[in-house]
């Protein structure tokens, strides 16, 4: 017997709307596609979430950075529904020119480094600096004591269980929709000289809980990074949100930055808000802690009375099987 998973909604709701009408339902052959999608893209072994209109159909993929490149998971599943989909949401993307290239490299040095006179102990509070401390114990070299909180998170997060290469979910799907010709945008795009600018200028003290969070992900270790991805694998959506690294990644640059963090949410959001009004299946591939979290996308969907078809996201019964 086929393996129906979609969830079939009557109701037309968008993030935020004020109401929420009947519509009539969408056409059989139409329903049929968008089970098949869905069916195929699940084998793939990672969270999503199916939303239906009675104009459009979006399933948000529920991706995370850090995922190695030899980690066993179904990028051939992916790809197959990457190709019988209409459209295709990408994430924000940041656009660098040469120059800002150049000055981040002219000024590496620079935003490495604190305050002449200055080390990490004038900022953290005695217990982040207890922790640091105790990470450190053993090494020679003190250089990590003038390093800039962001600098000094980075190295963390790789002792942490960061790798370096990655073969990430959305360039899986991007590839897949290259060779099939499916069309696809970002949700937005961030100028590259602002992001850089952000990251140079801001005070010390603006990534302090980046640090803070990336000491606790290295206490965790790479027993922790395993963890998360054995969760986010099997769609154990609050446990990956509540790992040590994957608070990290969230807290630290850019998502963790004060300005930047709100405005990639408030387009997510928008964007979503503008795949349900669209014909036809749209597949998104959105970051799991922007879908997930307390008051974020799913939580929208469902607050404005759509039907949210896929794994629980949340620790009480929050979304349908």
């Amino acid at each position: 017997m086929r393996l129906k998973i979609v969830c079939l909604g009557l109701m037309v709701g968008l993030l935020g709307a004020g109401g929420v009408s009947a519509q009539p339902a969408p056409p059989q052959d139409a329903v049929a596609t968008v089970d098949e999608i869905v069916v195929v893209a699940r084998r793939a072994g990672l969270p999503m979430w199916t939303v239906e209109t009675a104009t459009g159909s979006v399933i948000l993929v529920g991706a995370i950075s850090g995922v190695p490149r030899d980690y066993a998971w179904r990028p051939e599943a992916l790809e197959a529904a990457t190709a019988r989909a209409e459209r295709i949401l990408y994430p924000i993307e940041g656009r660098a020119s040469l120059a800002d290239v150049m000055r981040v490299i002219w000024r590496i040095r620079t935003v490495a480094r604190l305050p002449k006179d200055t080390t990490i102990a004038d900022y953290a509070s005695p217990e982040l600096m207890a922790r640091l401390e105790r990470l450190h114990a053993g090494e020679r070299a003190q250089g990590w004591r003038t390093e800039t909180p962001t600098a000094q998170s980075f190295d963390l997060l790789r002792s942490a269980g960061a790798p370096r290469g990655e073969r990430a979910v959305e360039r899986v799907v991007r590839e897949a929709a290259r060779q099939a010709d499916v069309p696809g945008q970002s949700v937005g795009f961030v100028r590259g000289d602002e992001m850089i600018d952000n990251l140079l200028q801001a005070p010390p003290e603006t990534y302090l809980p980046c640090l803070d969070a990336a000491s606790r992900a290295a206490e965790a270790g790479p027993e922790g990074a395993a963890r998360r991805l054995d969760d986010w694998s099997r769609l154990r959506v609050a446990a990956v949100l509540a790992n040590p690294l994957d608070q990290a990644f969230d807290r630290c640059w850019p998502t963790g930055d004060p300005e930047i963090g709100p405005a990639l949410r408030q387009r997510w959001i928008a964007a979503v808000q503008a795949a349900l009004a669209e014909p036809g299946v749209t597949l998104a591939v959105a970051p799991l802690r922007l879908l997930a979290e307390d008051e974020g996308v799913l939580d929208r969907l469902q607050a404005a009375g759509l039907e949210v078809c896929g794994p629980d996201w949340r620790a009480g019964p929050s979304a349908a099987q």
